[in-house]
């Protein structure tokens, strides 16, 4: 089933009504859900050992990884993120003992959401509170291991921070993004990512660019007395002849290079291994390297190797889709891309569509030196879609030519008009949103599963 289909799922059924009765945004406080909880029984608190992860970027690299590790030696893993791509079932990923999890199963989601409606009984809450609520009780009904918990927005106020005793807490890296509900400097964005902290509780720090959100997250770490592991200080990982060293206190492993391409995926299993170890889980070098061979995370970075889509792009064109959306995401995807191109050198045209919260300018002025071209898209399904007209301007001001495109498929149509004979294919990279990813797996007919 894609976006495009007409069948409507029993719980996008519930959710749908939900939203009707309920707002969509974010009201940052733990009142609600707790009220709502309670009434529940507190399945928070019936939790298998709990992995809780913040950040900006990164957090759903480590969430994969971290599976990924969990997996590899045969645990059971229930893991919610968010948001979803293609459709609500992919924040809910129920544990397997022994194998991969499962998203969850359509009757199931729309049975909980069913009964926490029941519970809420009308009053005020906002959608997320409902669908974190969800999460909560399928985790604990359904056996498992561990639970990975990534954090919706911020930390301190989301949904998700009612758990009290977080097997570990990891803190991704920090910068500026949803500055009119976390602050607009990176060391206050810090102390609201650190609020997921818990007194006493193992903390990990993932590699951090800004020093300030650095000494606010060991600051903080250090007042709540919590065991922690800092990247760079206590723990690393770097490539050597195409391999990966990975080291922390207890040891070195030599690794075989992620499945997920980017140099900046090296720093997200470091802090994943580490977190898994920091969590009383075994991790020994035959699990990492088995980790590192089967990850999985959708639109981070995604090659394009089958789907509709391709029909519409020149033959033989290298297709990438990256929901990252903010200036920092559009630096490392920019760093990967150059890296891609000192490989094998080929044009670089991006296909992007950005929502209003976003620094469009901040974002496209990373690809300024590297990309030949930039078409711009609108968002479907969203009314925070920029305007393509106002996007392309956006990448004009960061230094680079566009244009806008009515869809993912008419600028890949545009892109194979231009190709000349002879002429290399194209490496196409399409991206600036995860809204907009989940659009293009949804037409490509290849959502996550």
């Amino acid at each position: 089933m894609t976006m495009n289909e007409p069948l409507v799922s029993a719980a996008e059924q519930e959710i749908n009504r939900l939203m009707t009765l309920h707002p969509k945004g974010f009201d940052l406080s733990l009142d609600r859900i707790s009220r709502l909880l309670e009434v529940l029984g507190n399945p928070q608190k019936k939790l298998p050992p709990v992995i809780h992860v913040a950040g900006t970027n990164g957090k759903g690299s480590c969430t994969a990884f971290c599976r990924a590790l969990l997996e590899a030696g045969g645990h059971a893993v229930h893991v919610h993120t968010s948001p979803h791509l293609v459709h609500w079932h992919e924040r809910y990923r129920i544990g397997v003992k022994g194998g991969r999890g499962q998203l969850v199963d359509d009757a199931l989601l729309a049975d909980a959401l069913r009964r926490i409606a029941d519970a809420n009984a009308g009053q005020m809450i906002t959608v997320f509170e409902i669908l974190t609520a969800a999460t909560f009780l399928l985790f604990s009904e359904q056996p498992a291991d561990a639970v990975i918990l990534e954090v919706g927005l911020g930390g301190r106020f989301d949904a998700t921070n009612v758990i009290t005793d977080p097997a570990v807490s990891v803190i991704m890296p920090i910068s500026l993004d949803h500055q009119a509900y976390l602050g607009d400097r990176v060391e206050l964005i810090a102390a609201e990512k650190a609020g997921i902290m818990k007194r006493g509780r193992p903390v990990v720090i993932g590699q951090q660019e800004f020093e300030a959100a650095r000494e606010v997250l060991i600051s903080t770490s250090e007042r709540l007395n919590c065991p922690t592991a800092v990247y760079g200080q206590d723990f690393s990982a770097h490539e050597e002849f195409g391999r990966l060293i990975y080291q922390d206190e207890f040891g070195l492993a030599d690794l075989p290079l992620p499945r997920l391409p980017g140099r900046h995926q090296y720093a997200n299993a470091a802090a994943a291994i580490r977190a898994v170890k920091a969590a009383g889980f075994t991790v020994t070098e035959a699990i990492m390297e088995k980790a590192m061979a089967n990850v999985e995370w959708p639109a981070r970075l995604q090659k394009l190797a089958e789907g509709k889509l391709l029909d519409y792009a020149p033959k033989g064109s290298e297709i990438w889709l990256d929901g990252g959306h903010n200036p920092a995401g559009g630096e490392v995807i920019a760093e990967a891309m150059a890296a891609f191109e000192e490989r094998q050198p080929r044009p670089l045209y991006l296909i992007t569509g950005m929502i209003n919260t976003k620094d469009p300018v901040g974002y496209f002025r990373a690809f300024a030196d590297i990309a030949e071209h930039v078409f711009t898209v609108r968002i479907r399904d969203t009314e925070a879609g920029l305007d393509p007209v106002v996007l392309a301007n956006a990448a004009f001001d960061a230094g680079l030519v566009a244009e806008p495109a009515g869809s993912a498929a008419e600028a890949l149509e545009e892109i194979t008009r231009r190709q000349l004979p002879g002429a290399s294919p194209p490496r196409i990279l399409i991206g600036g949103s995860l809204y907009f990813a989940g659009n293009v797996l949804a037409d490509n007919g290849t959502p996550p599963g």
